[in-house]
């Protein structure tokens, strides 16, 4: 597993398209306890707002929905210390792998992961999980593709949240849920109970992974 990623089992995934949004997803996840966050490129305010929050020392900024060489760069100036995309594509992989950051290229088929696994990729992304078997994928690929593990995204809820981390094959989830805009114009403090609630299930599921090692 990358380093970037131990201690971090639930990425949010947010767009803030104010500086106020950004600022508020930022403070509410580490107040929440959690010290990672992957911000998309999907609205013209991301990069501005990745560049904002991106050197503070207790949140690892990455970004998501990366579709191309172009936007790959435009992140890492930005700041982002990690690359997520939506599909695989080896340009970006190669251009994150170039740049010393982890890529997590979206994959669903077995020629995805395959493909992925060539470029010496052992970390990705399942997408979009909860819209092709979600768990019952995870539990195919893992006993086909040993040595990869997977960041399922799409789908993830509170309410299955712990029953995806106790997934062998998964090292970390998505969670889109913690970053929507009426939850970052709520301000930090209602970030911060969500994350803190997410936090705690994430807990309880390691400590319980531990003991039983």
């Amino acid at each position: 597993m990358s380093s970037l990623f131990e201690g971090h089992p639930i990425v949010p995934l947010s767009t803030p398209s104010t500086i106020a949004q950004a600022e508020a997803l930022a403070d509410g996840l580490v107040a929440g306890g959690i010290g990672i966050v992957e911000i998309a490129l999907r609205g013209d305010g991301a990069l501005a707002a990745m560049r904002h929050i991106a050197g503070r020392p207790d949140l690892v900024v990455g970004a998501g929905t990366v579709l191309d060489v172009e936007q790959a760069q435009q992140a890492l100036d930005a700041g982002a210390q990690f690359l997520v995309s939506p599909g695989l594509s080896a340009d970006v992989v190669r251009a994150g792998q170039r740049a010393g950051v982890p890529v997590l290229p979206g994959t669903l088929t077995p020629s995805d992961i395959t493909a992925a696994r060539d470029l010496g990729l052992t970390q990705l992304k399942l997408f979009p999980a909860g819209n092709f078997g979600g768990l019952a994928l995870l539990g195919t690929y893992a006993s086909v593709f040993r040595g990869i593990t997977f960041m399922p995204s799409g789908g993830i809820t509170p309410a299955n949240l712990a029953e995806h981390l106790e997934h062998p094959a998964v090292f970390a989830v998505s969670g889109s849920w913690l970053g929507g805009a009426k939850l970052l114009d709520a301000g930090a403090d209602a970030v911060a109970g969500a994350a803190r609630e997410a936090s705690q299930i994430a807990a309880k599921v390691l400590q319980a992974k531990a003991a039983a090692a």
